[in-house]
Formats: C-alpha cells, sequence, structure tokens
C-alpha cells in the first residue's frame, strides 16, 4: 500500500515548474524571448542546435504553462513568462558568484 501524497499545493507548484525549467533548452528559450518577440526560425537560430521537433515540444509545454504565447510576428513571454525571468534573475547572480567562487579555489 503506497502513503498518500502529503505534498501541499505550493511545493507541488513548485516541483512541477522546476520540472519544466529543468528540461533541456527551455530557459535558453525563456531567455531569449526575454526582450523581444523572435519566429519560429529566429528563435531557433538564436537558441542554436535544437531540433524543430524539441522547439515544438517545449513551445508547447511553455504555452501550457501559460509563460509564452504565440503572437503576431512569432513568440514572446507572457506577464507571467517574463516575471518568471525577472525571477530567476537573483539566481543567475548567485549562480555567477558561486562560480568565480569555485573558480578561485
Amino acid at each position: 500500500m503506497t502513503k498518500p501524497n502529503r505534498e501541499s499545493t505550493t511545493t507541488r507548484a513548485l516541483g512541477e515548474l522546476f520540472d519544466l525549467i529543468g528540461r533541456r533548452w527551455t530557459l535558453r528559450i525563456l531567455w531569449e524571448l526575454r526582450d523581444r518577440t523572435l519566429s519560429f526560425n529566429d528563435l531557433r537560430r538564436a537558441v542554436g542546435g535544437m531540433s524543430q521537433s524539441v522547439l515544438v515540444t517545449r513551445l508547447t509545454e511553455l504555452f501550457g504553462a501559460g509563460l509564452v504565447a504565440d503572437v503576431p510576428g512569432g513568440y514572446q513571454l507572457t506577464r507571467d513568462g517574463a516575471s518568471l525571468v525577472q525571477a530567476l534573475h537573483p539566481i543567475s547572480e548567485w549562480s555567477d558568484d558561486r562560480g568565480r567562487t569555485v573558480s578561485e579555489a
């Protein structure tokens, strides 16, 4: 018999977010769309090295999560997507600092 899942709704939502943004190329797509609208081909070039099928899959996932919208001229972050990218800045800064600390050691 399995135990019931006692994970809170908040914790579960955070886990689902980390699962999504932890998938290969997802953060890079969000980053490339952070301040501009890109067509499919321009986004694929900006990311570099991603197959068309993977890009379609990641965009579909990001649409489903409400983080990216299909707009005239291509794709752009939604308000939630832009908010997420902004929220990730302190983590990016921490990572940069940590990288410098490790390389200095």
